[in-house]
């Protein structure tokens, strides 16, 4: 087990590096064909920021599955599945739309069809959902018809879920990167806890959005640098929706029965277990939340769906007196807890602890949502090291009293009166700096 833990850590580490070393070109390319669009009134930034970054996030994502076949455990991966070129062949076509609607905006319905055309090109290579389980049914075997249409449909709600919640710095990719983690050691646990491979494709799938996310986030925390568009908001979308696929179509529930009984009772009885395969959407709760409300809203005011607004929970949290940084981790924390305490009620269903400690985090993040204007203070010890804002209001002053009494550095050229710098202009200094002149009162 300890092998194939290293090689993900080496597909992780190697699309990290290169979504990392990428986007900096990247950000030079965006900026030189003009691909940065005036400020909208929907746009929490004040500055043109370039965008494109998708480009370096599917080079990591090209990167990670190249080292991926030449390892020795996941090259079987390749051998006995077809899903990863899918998942590129997919990947591929998205992210190409969305370039070209980072640089010239296209329309709203043909970025839906070519999300439909994506999950049809992912499905025709075998990446389907082939069975459900059903709770108090057990395993339902989906016709072909009903298995794709299945599919397109969770490709196409998933995509525009994450490309939704992109509208602060950091956010889709922090977002999308604390979900995936969650769904990883799910699917690391039903691969090599049940020994089933077909959860392969899933695992290896999940670690390289991590690498994506990871490698993009520096570029992009607040202040962003770059933001990674459509061009990257779909790319990720589709990579996340495609893991769900693998592992609720693939996986058949039935190798995982740890219960005797009928298949009913058994499904029933593992109805925890089978949480993350019946509702894969349960990763990106957060996103899919926004989407939904966001239909809502628009339709209620009898606007089209994919009319753009300022009403998203991003949104709120800022008209709610959060700060940029604030909003974006109160979203990671909420985030996390839902993927992370949905994959551990999955595995220790029984634990009354882990109802527990959810409901506590819960009440942990209703309060952060209440407390818009509570500054977070450092421990004493910790002080000099952060910016004086989270610092106690003495430490805070006393850091302000010595950045203003540090020494500054000597003018060029003597200042008195009537002697003038370079360029004509009189050099005038600090107040502080000429002591005997402020005493007598001449004038500034």
């Amino acid at each position: 087990m300890g092998q194939p833990v290293r090689e993900y850590l080496l597909t992780l580490c190697v699309t990290v590096a290169v979504t990392y070393l990428l986007t900096g070109p990247v950000r030079k390319f965006a900026i030189a064909v003009g691909a940065m669009p005036e400020i909208r009134a929907r746009d929490v930034h004040r500055e043109p920021t370039p965008r494109l970054g998708g480009i370096a996030m599917f080079g990591g994502l090209c990167a990670g599955l190249l080292v991926a076949d030449h390892l020795q455990n996941l090259n079987g991966v390749f051998e006995l599945s077809n899903e990863p070129r899918a998942l590129l062949s997919g990947a591929a076509l998205i992210w190409l739309v969305g370039v070209l609607d980072d640089k010239f905006e296209l329309d709203a319905l043909i970025k839906l069809g070519a999300q439909m055309i994506s999950a049809g090109v992912m499905v025709m290579q075998g990446l389907t959902i082939l069975w459900i389980p059903v709770p108090g049914v057990g395993t339902v075997l989906l016709t072909p018809w009903q298995g794709n249409l299945l599919t397109v449909a969770l490709v196409v709600i998933t995509i525009n879920a994450v490309n939704f919640v992109d509208g602060l710095d950091g956010l889709a990719a922090g977002t999308v990167c604390i979900a995936t983690c969650a769904f990883f050691l799910y699917a690391y646990r039903i691969w090599f806890g049940y020994g089933i491979e077909a959860a392969a494709p899933a695992t290896l799938f999940a670690a390289i959005l991590m690498g994506m996310c990871l490698g993009f986030l520096p570029h992009n925390m607040h202040p962003a640098r770059i933001f990674m568009g459509d061009s990257g908001s779909m790319l990720i979308g589709l990579v996340l929706a495609a893991a769900a696929i693998s592992i609720t179509g693939q996986v058949d529930p039935d190798a995982m029965a740890l219960f005797a009984g009928g298949e009913r009772n058994a499904t029933h009885a593992m109805l925890p277990v089978f949480i993350p395969l019946i509702l894969p959407l349960t990763i990106i709760a957060i996103p899919m939340t926004d989407l939904v409300l966001a239909i809502v809203r628009r339709t209620w005011k009898g606007q089209s769906p994919f009319a753009a607004d300022r009403g998203h929970l991003h949104h709120r949290l800022l008209e709610l007196g959060h700060s940029h940084s604030r909003a974006v981790l109160i979203m990671y924390f909420w985030s996390g807890l839902i993927a992370f305490g949905t994959v551990a009620y999955s595995v220790h269903s029984a634990s009354m602890w882990i109802v527990l400690a959810i409901a506590a985090l819960s009440a942990v993040g209703l309060l952060l949502l209440l407390l818009p204007r509570f500054t977070p203070r450092a421990p004493r010890w910790a002080e000099r090291l952060v910016p004086p804002r989270y610092r106690h209001a003495e430490r805070a002053a006393e850091a302000a009293l010595a950045d203003d009494a540090a020494p500054e550095p000597a003018p060029a050229l003597p200042i008195a009166a009537g002697v003038s710098g370079v360029n004509g202009a009189t050099a005038i200094g600090p107040r502080s700096r000429f002591p005997d002149r402020r005493k007598a009162g001449s004038a500034r």
